[in-house]
Formats: structure tokens, sequence, C-alpha cells
């Protein structure tokens, strides 16, 4: 397995099929693009896992009958996984249809192959990463000020950054439930950005995670693309230069 071994993942990916062979096919396909794989055997097993943690991509075999659309109805009601990029394995164009109507963002067709898996994934990788993005914490400690409107600014400085948020360590510990205005640079390249937070939770280390409430569209973007251009650095290269 090519990337099974790497530290760093662009996310993960569940395979929910009772097929061995497919299992193993479309494994090594999705290792090859630095996703961590979990694998499933039964649909139940598969619900509880998109219940409980945080996917990027799954992977539903519609040999299932109808317990693959089930899935794929759980998956995209779920708060946490409704926009994670879903696959069908399906065995006829009819199925492949149906799959596609009933949530699955692409499908891979019966009998699979490596040049039909690879085709596949290069059109998904961009949604793969951009599923990643949405929830990736880049650990960055940088200067940083946090203020109440009629009270003394707080400083400290951020503990990590993501295009919801960012954890703040301060030196006067924010209440839960409060809006403030937070104001830090981040570097290489730097990106000054100033954003109206609400406190979601504080710990007894003095830190806060802070939720953006509202960001100029322009400087949503710019943290985007600086928020991509860190993940991308964590990938293995190989995967960069095949997937791009």
């Amino acid at each position: 397995m090519p990337y099974a071994s790497a530290a760093k993942f662009i996310g993960t990916a569940l395979i929910v099929s009772e097929d061995a062979l497919t299992t193993r096919q479309v494994t090594e396909a999705m290792q090859e693009l630095a996703l961590s794989v979990e694998i499933c055997s039964k649909v139940s097993d598969a619900m509880n896992r998109v219940n409980h943690s945080k996917l990027e991509v799954a992977v539903i075999d519609f040999s299932l009958g109808n317990q693959a659309a089930l899935f794929l109805k759980q998956l995209r009601g779920s708060a946490s996984n409704r926009t994670a990029v879903a696959f069908a394995i399906t065995s006829s164009s009819a199925e492949t249809a149906y799959a596609l109507k009933v949530g699955s963002s692409f499908a891979l067709e019966r009998p699979l192959t490596f040049d039909s898996l690879r085709h596949t994934l290069q059109a998904a990788y961009g949604l793969i990463v951009r599923e990643r993005r949405r929830y990736f914490r880049y650990p960055i400690s940088v200067p940083a000020a946090a203020s109440k409107k009629g009270e003394l600014e707080i400083f400290g400085e951020t503990v990590n950054v993501s295009e919801r948020g960012v954890a703040f360590s301060g030196s006067t510990p924010l209440v839960p439930g409060v809006e403030v205005t937070i104001q830090f640079t981040l570097t290489n390249p730097q990106l000054a950005l100033t954003a109206e937070c609400k406190v979601c939770w504080t710990n007894n280390g003095g830190q806060s995670g802070l939720s953006f409430l509202f960001l100029p569209s322009n400087v949503s973007s710019e943290l985007q693309a600086w928020l991509a251009r860190r993940l991308e650095e964590q990938l293995p290269d190989p995967v960069t230069r095949r997937f791009q």
C-alpha cells in the first residue's frame, strides 16, 4: 500500500461493502490519495460511525440493496458529514443513476479497474480537499487581541485557526457566549484578520474557542486559500503532483 504508513493524510474514507475484492481495490486507490481508510461490512456499524466521527469520504456498495440508500440518507442528514464526498459502487447504469439521485457524489461502476478508479478520484480530488479544509485546524501561534465593546483589549496569541474560527490563549479568561472582536495577522504569506466572534468554549488553561460570526467575503476567501496552502503542504509530494 503506497501511502498506508504515511503520517499525513488528507482525511478519512469509510468503505462500506461485503465484497473483499472491491474493498481491496477501493482501499488501495484511496490510500494512494493519502486517505486513511476504515472498512465496515455491516451498514449498521457504518451508520454508527457516521453519527460519531468526521469523514471526508464515504464509499457505499449498492450491492447491499436498500441499506445503501438508507446509509446515504443518514450521511446527508448528519451534521458533521452531510457534505462528505460520497462514492457509490454500482453494477449497472440504472443503479448508477439511482445512486446519484439518492445522494451519491460520484459512482464507481463495476467492473472496477485501476484506470476507472484513478479517473474518478482525479475528478473528486478538489472536492475532497475542500471538505477536509472545511474542518482543518492549522496550529499557529501569532500575537492576537480580543476586545469587547467598551472594555479593555485582552492580549494573547492564537493556538490554531480554521475557516470557521480560531482558538485563542489570552491574559484574561473569556466568557462563553460573549461576542468579541479578534485581531491577528497570519504569516507566510501575511494575512491580517479582524473578525467578529462568539466565544464557544473556554478551559482552565486560559484558552478559548472563538467561532467567526462575520468575516468580509474577500478576507474569508483569502483565509480559505491560506488554509488550502497549509493543508497541501502537509500532504505527501506524490499525491499533490499526481492529482492536481
